[in-house]
Parts: C-alpha cells; structure tokens; sequence
C-alpha cells in the first residue's frame, strides 16, 4: 500500500529555533513496494538555498542526514554570478541507490518510511550559513480522504 505524507517548513522549527521569513512545504509518496518515494518540496523567501535533505532525529534534536532532496554547486562558473534562488520547487524520486550511509543504519527506503510514520524524521532546507527551515512538528502522515494523521 502506499504511504503520503506532508509537512509545513518553518524556520521557528529548527533547532535551535531561527527566525526567518522563510517557509515551504513537502509531500512525499513511497510505491506500494516501498523501494522508491516520489517527492514535492516548496521553498518561499529563502535565499540561496543550496541544499535539502531528510534527517534522522526525535521532536526537539538535530541527526545525521539520510538522503539528500537537493544539492547545488556552491560554486560558480568562471565569469558567472552564483545562483540566487529565492523560492522553487524541487521534485524528484527516491530510490535505496539514493541513501547515505549513517550510524542509524537507515539504508533502504523501506527503512526511511518506518522513521517518517514514527515521526522520526525531518527536512532540513540549507543555505550557505545556517539552515534555516525544518519541518513543523515531523512528517505527517496522510491517508486517503485528505484525513491527516500526525504522528508524533
């Protein structure tokens, strides 16, 4: 069976808390195998966000990166201004080829959905100096009939 799940990003949720005007939202969808996740992040009022990632972590701590959403070249092309991006949508899917080697052992999808429905995961959307954009209270689940389900 496929699994949705949905957050709201706002920079009051990162740890420690940062304020910012920045905010976006995620949705994530996994096949009914759970091998892949399909996803939908939207970054508003960020400047230079080089960088999105899911994280491993409980309410209230920082973890280590499982995958990556995003990453940009910090570096520019000879004669060329760096990207300044602003807001954007980045979309993308998620395979186990996709994962980061951790101390958690979270290697597989299937293993980033177990933390997703337990509420033990987040995103973090990064700039250059600080990140500042987390997920508002983990991931939610969402189940059919639009019925949100928050898991921790």
């Amino acid at each position: 069976m496929k699994k949705f799940f949905f957050t709201h990003l706002r920079g009051e949720n990162e740890v420690p808390p940062v304020n910012s005007t920045a905010f976006g939202n995620a949705k994530f969808i996994s096949n009914s195998k759970k091998t892949k996740i399909k996803f939908r992040l939207e970054v508003n009022n960020m400047k230079d966000f080089i960088q999105a990632h899911i994280h491993f972590g409980e309410k209230g701590e920082n973890g280590p990166i499982l995958v990556f959403l995003f990453r940009a070249d910090a570096v520019s092309l000879p004669g060329e201004e760096r990207m300044i991006a602003c807001k954007g949508v980045i979309t993308g899917i998620l395979t186990n080829d996709d994962m980061i080697d951790n101390e958690k052992g979270v290697d597989r999808i299937s293993d980033l959905i177990k933390l997703m429905k337990t509420g033990k995961a987040y995103v973090n959307v990064h700039t250059e100096k600080i990140s500042v954009v987390r997920l508002e209270d983990k991931l939610k689940e969402f189940f059919r009939l639009n019925r949100i389900i928050k898991v921790r």
